[in-house]
């Protein structure tokens, strides 16, 4: 049996399960494994499989164990661990509360810090899902208790909570680097301006809906005065510390992502302790919750690196590379159909399983037009999060639904998405038309 007609044969079963809702990374080990064995078994052309054992077996641990093995992995869970650490010592939280009170007399100010805590969170957490769950926990009864539409007041905390995969640090960059063997402190950066400009698109959103519709944001009657602003901001000072030292360090070439998490993590643990905002309990609460997460990103990583094995003993991701070399596309409509492909893929699965199960076969492709793989990078994390909130499976909506319960029914969550989708697909389209946006502060790092 030909290799490449096993490869197209995997793909389908791993779509197929996945759209069964199989876990991703038990589906891509188990997929990956099966079809290596029958390709070493059919490789003398007919079917020998005590020859395909010790080969398949050698193929999957060798894998496995150089990934979880990797330097660069151990970055996720510090920064796991940070996000957890932080959240229990109320530093990411305090984001929030010091942009209520600054934008207390906006109309939609509320709204728009949610916005701007969950950009907050983000620079901190590095998890979009994380940032929509604890931010709509906090921010969207509050909303809601004010008189606020319940349009605006969950999709604002679910279109922001997407800024923890484009705002550094973000797991999806880490996954993307080591995959792709590019420099994650250079993916972090990349980021930044591609994260704020996102960020102050959702924030002309809310202003422009509450200017059309003022009463879809009741203005907050309570007159807060000027000390208790500053009071507010200078409580938040910690948040702004992680942040710089992580974007300043990795910007200044101070430290790597590695260190820069594993400083942080420790700065917002001794902050915690010495404001008697966080216990040993929770210390212990948030390893725990640290090391389930970690566990779970872990396996499915490994089950990719041995998809990705797999992939490249098929021979498809080179004949797929021929097949648009020989078609001829312009970058313009290479680039096309890769967004088509990534935003249709996102309204049905999550973002790393799409992440693993594209970039063996898109990155050739890149590779061969010359393309620059931190733009592209940003421009696949771009995509990944604009699936967070497409319809029908946008996970952060499912999130603020479950938080929310029966006051905001899915379909006006997703009625009110559709205005944070406009700006997405905006910002999409200069990124992609502007590589600039994404290479202007990696490529002056020292």
């Amino acid at each position: 049996m030909d290799a490449s007609l096993i490869g197209l044969i995997a793909f389908a079963a791993v779509l197929g399960l996945l759209a069964l809702r199989a876990p991703i990374g038990f589906t891509l080990a188990a997929v990956a494994t099966v079809a290596t064995f029958f390709i070493f078994a059919f490789r003398s052309g007919s079917f020998a499989p005590e020859r395909a054992i010790r080969a398949t077996t050698s193929m999957v641990f060798s894998n496995s164990f150089d990934l979880i093995h990797s330097y660069d992995l151990s970055m996720i869970p510090l920064f796991i661990a940070l996000g957890h650490v932080a959240y229990k010592a109320e530093i990411t939280t305090r984001i929030y509360y010091a942009a209520r009170v600054w934008l207390s007399a906006v109309p939609g100010g509320v709204a728009m810090a949610s916005v701007v805590g969950c950009g907050g969170f983000s620079a901190i957490t590095g998890s979009s899902i994380a940032c929509a769950s604890t931010m709509g926990r906090i921010c969207t009864p509050e909303m809601l208790r004010m008189g606020y539409d319940n349009r605006l007041a969950t999709a604002s905390v679910a279109a922001g909570g997407t800024l923890g995969s484009l705002i550094p640090p973000s797991v999806l960059f880490i996954i993307y680097g080591i995959f792709t063997e590019t420099s994650i402190n250079r993916l972090f950066v990349a980021g930044i301006l591609p994260g704020l400009l996102t960020l102050a698109g959702f924030l002309l959103v809310i202003f422009l809906w509450v200017k059309r519709d003022p009463a879809a944001a009741p203005v907050d009657p309570n007159r807060i005065s000027y000390t208790e602003r500053f009071h507010a901001a200078l409580m938040a000072w910690p948040a702004f510390v992680l942040f710089t030292v992580i974007i300043g360090g990795i910007y200044g070439g101070i430290f790597t992502a590695t260190e820069a998490a594993g400083v942080c993590l420790t700065a917002a643990a001794l902050i915690g302790l010495a404001q008697r905002k966080l216990t040993l309990v929770d210390i212990w609460d948030a390893l725990r919750d640290t090391c389930l997460q970690t566990a779970a990103i872990f396996f499915i990583a490994a089950g990719a690196k041995i998809f990705v094995a797999f992939v490249a003993l098929t021979g498809v991701a080179p004949a797929i590379v021929d097949a648009v070399t020989q078609a001829e596309l312009s970058v313009f409509w290479l680039m096309f159909a890769i967004a088509v492909i990534y935003l249709l893929l996102g309204m049905f699965l999550d973002p790393i399983g799409i992440m693993v199960l594209t970039l063996p076969l898109v990155v050739p492709l890149v590779e061969t037009y010359g393309l620059d793989l931190i733009w592209f990078g940003v421009v696949i994390i771009k995509l990944l999060e604009i699936g967070l909130i497409t319809p029908p499976v946008g996970l952060n909506v499912f999130v603020i639904a479950n938080v929310v319960g029966k006051e905001a029914p899915i379909d006006r969550i997703f009625a009110g998405i559709a205005r944070f989708l406009s700006i997405d697909v905006i910002v999409l389209i200069l990124i992609m038309t502007f590589p600039v946006i994404s290479l202007l502060l990696p490529n002056s790092m020292w």
